[in-house]
């Protein structure tokens, strides 16, 4: 059963505690978990960390915030998405080492702790977009901590779900930043264990396709930069090119950068023999990204206001994702209390959002 609960009973922003994770971070956030966010994962057991900052089991959407240095301050903000096949989350190279870079040139980071999708694929969708509606002061909570240029980081699956939330995401990032990314479902080219873990091992073609993210790339996808390596035997390079591919076929502003060597996983440590070099190209591209006129906000029919739409943030189904006869081609409509999707309900929700266009038109 869904629940929702007043806004302010479902944030908690505070200054990091021994109770708290502590990677450093100035403050944490509780967006949400299971019983107050619009979906659950359905993890009822507690969240592990057998191995230091390999966390599985997740089922609390949390924010660590890393401000940016103020002498440097870009006036953009990034979240970051650890990767981790979609069944745990590298909360250090992928995720808080990752900010604390981000923040020392002059970028806001905040980690993204997803709730894992154990077949939910909505879940950690959710917990992205809100992280980005938090970080653009759409929401209450990160008060100071919030920019006007919001962009979203992910690396392996955390790639996936980034590049998601820029693709079939109801509220899109600025810009996106996409280590060694999972992409696409297609056989052959796909990392199985992410796909197994985000939808099902028994899943259908219809949803393979829907979450293979070079098909759902539009014009409203904001740009991108990918940094992978040419040796990657996990998530094979086509995965970025693929997206690449798509992003200028709709005339998006891309850049990719594909090193000899390194395999996957590299994150920012120091092992990685090009660390240096993409992290020149990633400040690069942001700065000239951040220029007048060079860079766009997210668009605003993907906003989903709340004084827009009379629902609770947060309360949408994911865009344009097929669900038991859901057309991909309709807008997102209010969640159903049992997170279904049935087409005599959208088509009821569909009359009364055209009585309502053509009321103000």
């Amino acid at each position: 059963m869904k629940r929702t609960l007043p806004l302010i009973a479902t944030l908690l922003l505070m200054t990091a505690t021994a109770s708290a994770q502590d990677y450093g971070q100035t403050a944490t956030l509780k967006i949400w978990d299971n019983t107050t966010a619009p979906h659950s994962n359905g993890i009822t057991t507690p969240e592990t960390e057998k191995e230091p900052n390999r966390v599985r089991n997740t089922s609390e959407a949390t924010l660590y915030i890393f401000p940016a240095d103020k002498a440097k301050a870009t006036g953009q903000a990034v979240v970051i998405c650890p990767g981790g096949g979609y069944g745990m989350l590298a909360m250090d190279h992928e995720g808080y080492e990752m900010a604390k870079w981000f923040a020392a040139n002059g970028i806001t980071g905040a980690v993204l702790k997803y709730r894992m999708p154990n077949h939910h694929p909505e879940v950690p969708l959710e917990d992205a977009v809100q992280a980005l509606r938090i970080m653009a002061g759409l929401e209450a909570g990160a008060t100071g901590y919030t920019a006007d240029k919001v962009g979203i980081v992910g690396s392996s699956a955390g790639g996936h779900l980034a590049a998601m939330a820029s693709t079939i995401g109801s509220f899109k990032p600025a810009f996106s930043v996409l280590f060694y990314p999972v992409i696409t479902a297609v056989q052959g080219k796909r990392h199985q264990g992410s796909f197994i873990n985000l939808l099902s091992e028994q899943r259908t073609p219809e949803q393979d396709a829907a979450y293979s993210l070079e098909s759902r790339v539009t014009a409203d996808t904001p740009p991108a930069i990918l940094l992978l390596s040419d040796d990657d035997k996990t998530v094979p390079p086509v995965n970025s090119t693929l997206y690449y591919n798509a992003l200028k076929a709709h005339g998006i502003e891309a850049s990719m950068h594909i090193y000899p060597s390194g395999g996957h996983g590299w994150g920012i440590r120091d092992s990685f023999r090009y660390k240096a070099q993409w992290q020149d190209a990633v400040l690069d591209w942001l700065r000239r990204i951040n220029r007048p006129g060079t860079n766009r906000a997210p668009a605003a029919a993907h906003r989903n206001e709340p004084e827009r739409t009379g629902r609770p943030p947060g309360d949408y189904i994911p865009e344009g994702i097929p669900h038991e006869g859901f057309p991909p081609s309709v807008s997102p409509v209010r969640a159903l209390p049992s997170a279904g999707y049935f087409p005599s309900f959208l088509a009821k929700e569909r009359r009364s959002r055209e009585r309502a266009a053509a009321a103000f038109a």
